[in-house]
């Protein structure tokens, strides 16, 4: 029974974990790394093939953005989510296909006049709709039963819409042991979403550590704060821009804007139009209000009874077609633009800051954490121009941090998290972190539990049943990673369907020997037909 760490280790996005027991091999999350890569990530240690199930914590991009790679190379396990997430990732995921399908064919345009070689997209949309087919959904607090030696439990993490903390159950042989995979975990009291349950024990804990370092400060009235904002950027006659992550933090914003127009914070301008410019936040909003009942809190819900939508309000525009984005930036009334991604690394935000970051009457307002090495964190940290489609951009807007809004847990949050269990861990391991982070987190919690707290690096390997390592990963840094590929695709495909082949011959050896006689013939055949 052992467990590898693939990616957020010692670092903050790209989450996957690979556990391996009799000959189960599963991973928790998939995730896509955002930003600069600090470590040199391992590799999945089996065939995309061989992987039976992946469960994922929640739909944001870091947690599950390779999952279509996964499928492009072989996977066709069984993928376990909750209700809530396995709609929001099919929206998130064909949108970030399709973002990069489009930007692959917008440099092979500029590729070809210049007599470069193309570049192919990570992965397509067929790629995402395939995987989404092998989706099944759980509820909340439900056991359910995926194998004779494996159980799992999802948990809400009160993070996003859907998230959860996964608890598991393992058995190999005479050996069992109980897991759990924190995810995301949320900061608590955040309009919308449930706060956090409490697990009770397990025997091994892998936790998250975003702001594993510091804690926030006390929350202000995040309605009253960026009703300050919007009045003395429209009083400039300026747009008010807010870089948001589709599913979540737009949705979080609704939720304020909305109360500045129901209590009349704006007297001045309580007309004022707020644009949702994104497809996938149209998308994810409608989910949104789909899953009210599972999800919300219970003053929302409360909200809903009394015939109030705490996410609609006079003045919302709703932008879906690249015209409709256009039009936004002809139109010279003061507005609010919310539009992604969160990081400014992609997608229709990166136009409106073309056309706004000059603009010494409009303001960006960040209301979410910003990996280092992206456009958002760059613009936080005071740059001064910035390149936007191939075009230098002077930085003249203000620039704001909205304090306080975290879908993360501080490190008050995730102690007293730990602390609310009733029976201390084997060993706690500290994973999607800033490279100091981690260490000092674990320090942290070794102190204060007395629980063995470990911040693994990608490529560790533990042996379970002795709680040691047995292989230790790569330390070294990464260098400057490449987005997209050159054209190899097709190939790689073929590849791809040929581990996949040998994957399925190794789980059909205790097939009939008639069975297994014909498919051999069948292998042959196609070998003779390509055999040049």
């Amino acid at each position: 029974m052992r467990i590898e760490f693939i990616g957020a280790a010692h670092e903050v996005t790209g989450s996957c974990h690979y556990l391996e027991f009799g000959e189960r091999h599963i991973l928790v999350d998939c995730g896509m790394e955002q930003g600069a890569d600090i470590y040199e990530n391992q590799e999945i240690p089996v065939n995309a093939a061989a992987i039976d199930y992946v469960f994922l914590t929640h739909a944001h991009i870091d947690h599950s953005g390779l999952l279509p790679l996964l499928y492009a190379r072989g996977f066709r396990g069984a993928v376990y989510a909750t209700n809530a997430t396995t709609p929001l990732w099919g929206f998130m995921l064909k949108d970030s296909a399709h973002i990069q399908e489009s930007e692959a064919e917008w440099k092979n345009r500029k590729a070809r006049r210049a007599g470069q070689p193309e570049v192919v997209p990570m992965y397509s949309i067929r790629d995402a709709e395939g995987v989404l087919t092998h989706f099944k959904s759980c509820p909340y607090d439900e056991r359910v039963e995926v194998c004779g030696d494996l159980t799992v439990c999802f948990r809400d993490a009160g993070h996003l819409l859907g998230s959860s903390f996964i608890e598991m159950w393992v058995t190999e042989e005479e050996d069992s042991c109980k897991l759990i995979f924190s995810g995301d975990l949320g900061n608590g009291n955040r309009a919308l979403i449930r706060d956090p349950e409490i697990p009770e024990s397990a025997d091994y804990l892998i936790i998250e550590s975003t702001y594993g370092d510091r804690v926030h400060e006390t929350p202000p009235d995040y309605a009253v704060e960026l009703g300050r904002v919007l009045s003395a950027t429209f009083s400039r006659g300026g747009n008010v821009v807010i870089p948001a992550f589709s599913v979540g933090r737009t949705q979080e914003m609704l939720y304020y804007l909305r109360r500045i127009k129901q209590e009349k914070m704006l007297p001045t301008f309580q007309d004022f139009e707020v644009y949702v410019d994104s497809p996938l936040s149209v998308e994810a909003t409608g989910i949104f209000n789909e899953n009210v009942g599972e999800c919300f809190r219970e003053e929302d819900l409360a909200m809903i009874r009394a015939g109030i939508n705490p996410i609609q309000f006079p003045g919302l525009r709703k932008s879906v077609t690249s015209q409709d984005s256009q039009a936004i930036n002809f139109d010279t009334k003061p507005k609010v633009i919310i539009s992604a991604s969160g990081m400014c690394e992609a997608g229709r935000i990166r136009h409106h800051l073309k056309h706004n970051l000059w603009r010494p009457e409009c303001t960006v307002v960040f209301v979410g954490y910003q990996v280092p090495g992206t456009l958002g964190h760059s613009l936080l940290n005071g740059a001064a121009e910035v390149k936007l489609f191939g075009e230098t951009i002077r930085v003249c807007a203000q620039i704001l941090n909205l304090p306080g809004i975290s879908g993360h847990a501080d490190r008050d949050h995730l102690t007293a998290w730990v602390q609310g269990m009733e029976q201390m861990p084997k060993r706690i391991f500290v994973v999607h972190g800033e490279d100091a982070v981690t260490d000092e987190f674990a320090a942290h919690l070794t102190g204060v539990t007395g629980a063995a707290a470990t911040a693994p690096y990608s490529g560790d390997v533990y042996d379970l049943a002795q709680n040691a390592c047995v292989v230790f990963g790569s330390r070294k840094r990464a260098e400057k990673k490449v987005r997209t590929r050159q054209r190899s695709s097709v190939f790689e495909r073929l590849l791809a369907a040929g581990q996949r082949l040998a994957a399925v011959i190794q789980k059909n050896k205790e097939g009939a020997n008639k069975d297994l006689a014909k498919f051999a013939d069948q292998i042959n055949a196609l070998c003779d037909k390509w055999d040049r």
